[in-house]
């Protein structure tokens, strides 16, 4: 009987502990990734500006033959929306909106995935001597659960490839043009 007392408290310390920890682990979480386009500002700028064009070279929509995509208000620019429906659990459901457009420096969107919290996605286009610098970051807020927290710390495993595979289909998009 004591060893077993002797076992839950090990238990409910080691929970105590981790509840504990995650509030020292960072509430934002942010996942970027860059790449150099050959090709001018203008012709990046069109291609992550509009939600239209970035379906094409999405890293999630060619997962899903079957998905179902929504557009709404404008063609891009501020707005602009899409609504994505999919019965594969990487694919999952959401919508996306654009909430701020310089031209040919930064598009940044409002995403929802789900039951999640909101998140923001940017894409920062600078001009280089190669061509065109293009900075795709994704900010979280991981909230106050603590589950939530230590996911966060899995966020740039999990997305930072899908990132750079939608950075190669971009720029492979982007150089043809």
């Amino acid at each position: 009987m004591h060893m077993i007392r002797r076992l839950f408290m090990y238990v409910i310390g080691l929970v105590v502990i981790l509840v504990l920890g995650a509030y020292a682990l960072p509430r934002e979480v942010t996942v970027k990734r860059g790449v150099v386009i050959d090709a001018p500002v203008e012709t990046v700028f069109l291609l992550v500006n509009s939600l239209k064009r970035m379906s094409g070279w999405s890293p999630w929509i060619g997962r899903d033959p079957a998905i179902k995509l929504v557009f709404s208000g404008p063609d891009a620019g501020v707005g602009a929306t899409m609504g994505w429906s999919s019965v594969m659990e990487q694919v999952g459901n959401g919508t996306q909106e654009i909430t701020q457009s310089i031209v040919n420096a930064r598009v940044e969107s409002r995403l929802v995935f789900g039951q999640m919290r909101p998140s923001v996605a940017v894409f920062d286009l600078t001009t280089e001597e190669l061509g065109t610098r293009v900075e795709w970051s994704l900010i979280s807020d991981m909230g106050m659960n603590p589950v939530g927290r230590w996911m966060g710390l899995m966020m740039d495993r999990w997305i930072g490839p899908d990132f750079e595979t939608g950075l190669a289909h971009l720029k492979a998009q982007a150089e043809t043009r």
